[in-house]
């Protein structure tokens, strides 16, 4: 992997939830404000914290609209932008994915993306290629796949480099309990070829925190708990280990797991709502992990049994 510099952050920042209206309860929950919002960012910039992923279907736009507003202020040098291409939200004109990169430029209050990502490989064949003028333009600096398998990559790769292009990083679900990109030899192609891996759902929506368990479960009525709650119980020896793994170092679960992540040599995406959440992502960039105790880890999370891939993935 890339050694991280201070424009490749340790730790990105997920803005999944930020889609959420924060007047209702929304995909997670969260009940989120402008100042909140502003805070968290605040807080993340002056940690080193500056690499910010969205996407046009979190919130249908929102959460790119809020992302901008939060940012106000800032430098457009001092923080970096991550969007992506929904195939399945494409518009019927003429070019589809310049146009849903305008729309996101324009939420985004930017000329340009640091990091464009086509979200799903509904159709490698047809989408990469349309990324081409748009580097070509600098609109995007560089190009990112997101659950696509090692062919699907391969794929995309091969018609970006006839221009001179490449796929820069992948982007897919990897957690303690959900390893499959690591299993299929995605994480070595990665390492051996020097691109990024982003794991997204490394906290698997707060089930890896230690703050849920059988009796105190995630909010009722949101999506994550009709996924999680009911295998809480399976997940109690894994996350009371990273407990105890963590109060050796003055850390949290979540600050474990965050930093499990970084030990794999990937750039975990966590997500952030509230402020003092970049506290943990402090500590945890600070953690060093032990192979015995990765080896544990990865041994109590097999143990649990459980499958959380989710309903848009694919098996890698």
């Amino acid at each position: 992997m890339t050694s991280k510099t201070q424009t490749e952050p340790t730790v990105a920042l997920g803005t999944w939830a930020w889609g959420d209206s924060g007047e209702g309860d929304g995909y997670f929950g969260s009940r989120l404000t402008a100042d909140g919002l502003r805070e968290v960012v605040e807080k993340a910039q002056a940690n080193g914290f500056t690499l910010w992923d969205t996407a046009v279907v979190y919130g249908m736009g929102h959460s790119e609209t809020v992302l901008a507003q939060a940012l106000e202020g800032y430098d457009r040098g001092e923080y970096q932008l991550s969007t992506k291409f929904t195939p399945q939200a494409a518009g019927d004109g003429g070019d589809p994915v310049a146009e849903m990169l305008e729309q996101s430029l324009d939420r985004l209050r930017t000329e340009y993306v640091d990091l464009y990502w086509i979200h799903n490989p509904a159709d490698v064949a047809r989408w990469t290629p349309q990324l081409i003028p748009l580097l070509q333009s600098g609109k995007i600096r560089q190009v990112g796949v997101s659950n696509h398998n090692l062919e699907q990559i391969a794929l995309a790769d091969e018609i970006l480099g006839e221009a001179g292009f490449r796929v820069e990083a992948v982007q897919n679900h990897y957690s303690l309990l959900y390893r499959g990109s690591e299993r299929a030899g995605i994480l070595d192609h990665c390492r051996e070829n020097d691109v990024r891996f982003f794991a997204y759902m490394v906290l698997e929506q707060g089930a890896l925190t230690g703050r849920y368990g059988v009796a105190h479960p995630l909010p009722a009525g949101t999506n994550r708990a009709a996924a999680y709650n009911d295998v809480l119980p399976k997940l109690q020896a894994l996350t009371e280990r990273m407990r105890a793994i963590g109060a050796d170092r003055g850390a949290s679960a979540a600050d474990v797991a965050t930093a499990w992540a970084i030990t794999k040599g990937t750039t975990p995406i966590i997500g952030v709502t509230k402020a003092d959440y970049i506290d943990g992502l402090v500590r945890a960039r600070g953690i060093e992990l032990a192979d015995e105790e990765i080896a544990e880890l990865e041994a109590l999370a097999d143990a649990t049994g459980v499958d959380t891939r989710g309903w848009w993935e694919q098996a890698m």
